[in-house]
């Protein structure tokens, strides 16, 4: 009998430990499950955002519009003249100057986005500017007086309409009246030319 009831507490333990292996192992599945589940719906939304996003901003054609710099206008006379109206920063990055054939410094400005001036204040304008002045003293002014350079552009193109920027003739008046700006900023015949890098409104 006393061998009976030790047989009986041994079975109870493996009996114990049986279901112990099966739930460690099933946790460990549903994990990794979940993972897989997490990372199948991740992959799944971001390509349907980048799908539906691009479709709703290329579908609505002349909401919509993406210039480039020889679209804009400037870049292809410039190209004509001296071959070197492309040439932008080395160094790339926010008021980052260099230096052109014709002895002029480039100044890139970062991208500006304001909401047009429209009715229902839906539209607006993403622009990238690259600033001409006429020597590397200019661009330092420039540089330091990048929060009065913004401001002054900030305020002539939230005054802007779809309307007055749908044209490449008002896109070229555009930029003069940028280089009036930057010449209040600055002074007189020290900014040079104007480079529309990157224009969209939508």
């Amino acid at each position: 009998m006393a061998k009976k009831e030790e047989k009986a507490p041994a079975e109870v333990a493996i009996d114990g430990e049986a279901p112990a292996k099966p739930s460690k192992k099933k946790l460990i599945i549903k994990l990794v499950i979940l993972i897989v589940l997490l990372a199948v719906l991740g992959v799944g939304g971001f390509f349907g955002y980048k799908f539906f996003m691009a479709k709703k901003g290329g579908g609505e054609g002349e909401n919509a519009t993406e210039h480039k710099t020889e679209e804009a206008g400037g870049h292809g006379e410039k190209k004509a003249e001296g071959g070197h109206g492309e040439k932008k920063d080395e160094k790339g990055g926010e008021g980052k100057g260099g230096s052109t054939e014709g002895g002029g410094e480039l100044v890139s400005l970062p991208p500006l986005l304001v909401n047009l001036s429209e009715p229902q204040g839906r539209r607006y304008l993403k622009l990238g500017l690259d600033i001409e002045v006429k020597d590397k003293i200019t661009a330092d002014q420039l540089n330091k007086n990048m929060s009065k350079v913004k401001d002054a552009l900030l305020l002539l193109l939230s005054s802007k309409s779809y309307e007055d920027l749908a044209s490449i003739e008002n896109k070229i008046l555009l930029k003069k009246e940028i280089v009036e700006r930057l010449t209040l900023v600055l002074g007189e015949q020290k900014v040079l030319r104007v480079y529309i890098t990157e224009i969209v409104v939508q």
